[in-house]
């Protein structure tokens, strides 16, 4: 069920729509945030949005196999490693918008403008309060350190976010040395890996283990739920944003592209410019707890709280190059 368009949605909306068109967007983000955004976007432009909904694969595959008659304009999805593999399968076509090469940094655009970051994430490290601040965790690197032996939970290295920090991992530090982190990683494990990035961080509330690693954006939805529990949660726990005297703390980010095929390239285009305005980005980050792609916007909600952090520079794209490597060095370091 769609919830009621936050004010600054509506503030988007203009009296006198331009001619009417549509837009075929396939996208793997569920939001009723995203839903409002649609709705402004029509409101403004006279452009009707036609939703298709699916996991990140399946519409990958759904328009590689429609082939040039496939209706889908726009691709979104979430997680670098998930728009390589719409590059990879050859869906996406380059996009010239001196609008998009002004918004959005470089390091969140992929190098021949196949796609361009709309929202982002980082990973972090959460603790228990109750137990301290874990002296010497400072960053990535010291999740290996067999000092917090049976401390840690972190998802499966099956998932999309952990193959995606492997990936920047084996870019900065070389293939040798991020297996061998993930083997330290392994032997400091608290249980067997299970459930999502929510699971991880309530674990360490509930005290089954110090230390644990998920995205920004599951601990800002606890944080701003309405349920007292969920805010209870995410005020056990503290939050170490690792790296911060080198490179900077990994991110991750949601992104689009434009279709190869699409037969509305320009509306397309035009709503991937709305999407990065100053006026939708801040609906991302005060509704949904994401970071604003562009710089210079401060979110409201509880995020906001946790801005000043040196994010790293490596390009989102090396999290599509590297993923195969990335799977086969947890394979080989026997990572859960």
């Amino acid at each position: 069920m769609r919830m009621t368009a936050p004010a600054t949605v509506l503030a988007l909306l203009v009296a006198a729509p331009a001619a009417a068109d549509e837009l075929n967007l396939y996208t793997s983000r569920h939001y009723d945030t995203d839903l409002a955004l649609y709705d402004a976007f029509t409101a403004r432009t006279g452009i009707t949005i036609n939703l298709i909904e699916g996991e990140a694969d399946e519409l990958i595959e759904r328009i590689r196999s429609e082939g040039a008659s496939s209706p889908a304009d726009l691709f979104v999805t979430v997680d670098g490693g998930r728009l390589y593999r719409a590059v990879e399968a050859g869906i996406l076509a380059p996009v010239e918008s001196p609008v998009l090469e002004a918004r959005v940094p470089a390091k969140y655009q992929h190098p021949g403008n196949l796609w361009f970051g709309l929202t982002t994430r980082a990973r972090v490290i959460y603790y228990d309060k109750a137990r301290g601040l874990p002296e010497g965790l400072d960053d990535y690197e010291d999740l290996a350190d067999p000092r917090w032996k049976g401390e840690i939970c972190i998802r499966s290295s099956s998932s999309i976010y952990n193959i995606s920090l492997m990936a920047e991992l084996i870019e900065v530090m070389g293939e040798a040395a991020a297996e061998d982190w993930a083997r330290g990683l392994a032997a400091n494990l608290a249980r067997p890996p299970q459930g999502g990035d929510t699971d991880q961080i309530k674990a360490v509330a509930a005290g089954e283990c110090r230390i644990a690693v998920a995205n920004t954006y599951y601990w800002g939805r606890l944080a701003a739920s309405s349920e007292a529990a969920d805010r209870a949660v995410a005020g056990k726990v503290g939050i170490i944003f690792p790296n911060q005297d080198d490179r900077g703390t990994h991110v991750n980010l949601s992104g689009a592209g434009v279709v190869a095929t699409a037969p509305h390239r320009e509306a397309a285009i035009a709503f991937l410019e709305f999407l990065t305005s100053e006026e939708a980005q801040r609906v991302f980050a005060d509704s949904n707890n994401e970071y604003p792609v562009v710089p210079g916007i401060v979110p409201s909600g509880p995020i906001g709280a946790y801005l000043d952090f040196r994010a790293s520079d490596v390009n989102a794209s090396v999290y599509g190059t590297n993923a195969a490597r990335a799977v086969q060095v947890y394979d080989r370091a026997g990572m859960p």
